[in-house]
This record gives structure tokens, sequence and C-alpha cells, in this order.
């Protein structure tokens, strides 16, 4: 049996950020039941029809990586009660045909969504939010369980870096539901 292929997307370019350690510990949780992979898009330029046809290198690179997925794990950060405009500028390209006889790359791919903020909303309107323009995207959205994690301050260890607490078995009910998730929808 082939093994399960997980794409992740961070909602933040930055290298230490939050939602990419939260990420990083989804790929743990995870462990050796899938393939996960951290989808590496910090080139890829703002979307621009006059440059669609063809595509830049770097979002047909992208739009390969989330063809081979079985699955797509968002991890959002919350900005002003919305989704990172780097998040949307990629969704954007991947809302497009890759050509006139090739659809988007996301058509029917389940997608499984967290966030981590300093606040106390937890990522919740943003998860709202990317909820609302990945299912008119066609995504199968995993909307149960999803994992908001407020408060993030409260679970990083000395270091400064995250280590969940609380949070640590409601990101392994996630996992185990999304690899789930990602079966039955074949």
């Amino acid at each position: 049996m082939k093994k399960v292929k997980i794409i992740a997307i961070v909602g933040s370019l930055r290298k230490d950020s939050f939602n990419r350690q939260l990420a990083l510990a989804a790929k743990e949780a995870i462990g050796e039941r899938a393939d996960f992979e951290l989808l590496d898009y910090n080139d890829v330029p703002l979307f621009n029809e006059d440059m669609e046809y063809p595509a830049p290198e770097a979002v047909e690179r992208v739009r390969e990586k989330i063809k081979a997925a079985d699955g797509v794990w968002f991890f959002t950060p919350e900005y002003n009660h919305f989704f990172t405009g780097v998040l949307k500028n990629l969704l954007d390209w991947l809302s497009r045909p890759v050509s006139t006889g090739e659809p988007r790359v996301v058509i029917g791919k389940p997608a499984a969504i967290s966030g981590a903020t300093p606040g106390m909303s937890g990522t919740a309107l943003a998860q709202d939010h990317l909820v609302t323009l990945i299912s008119f995207l066609d995504m199968k959205v995993m909307n149960a369980p999803r994992l908001v994690i407020p408060h993030v301050m409260q679970q990083l260890n000395a270091e400064k870096a995250l280590e969940l607490t609380t949070s640590a078995p409601y990101l392994k009910k996630q996992a185990d539901a999304f690899l789930d998730f990602i079966q039955n929808s074949k």
C-alpha cells in the first residue's frame, strides 16, 4: 500500500514562526504513518495574470507538490482577524487552472487546518475565513477536529520554542483524524 503524502502549508514565511513550529510538531504526531513535507513557497511571486501562462517556475514547482499530495494541512496565523496575505497569494495561484487542458490542482484535495497565535482567538477567525476560500476552491475540508491554540506563549519552553503541553493531545487527535479523512476521501 502506498504511503499517504501530506503537504503542509504554513501561512507565515518567518523561519521560526509558531505555526511553522506547530507544523513540525504535526509532522512528529504523524510519524512514519505518512510522508509529511512543509511546502517552501517564499519565492512564489505576487499573482499577476500577465505572467500566468506559462506560470513562473516557482508556481509550477508548488503546483507539482500539491498535485502529488494526498492531503493538504494548513497552519495559519491570524493577522487582523484574517489569514495572511502570503497564504492568500499562494491560494490565488493554486486557484487558477494549470492550462486549458488541466484544472486547478487543489480540486478534491482533503484539507485540515490548525493555527496558533499569541492572542486569545487561537486563529479561529482566520480559520473560518480560510475554510470559506478553500471550500470555494473545491477542496474537501475536514471541519472537525480543527486545532486552535490561543495564548501560544504559554506553551513555549525556556528557549522560547513551541513545546505543546495542553494542546498536544488535540494535535494528536487531529493528526489521527486527518489520516482517516484522507483515506476515506479516496
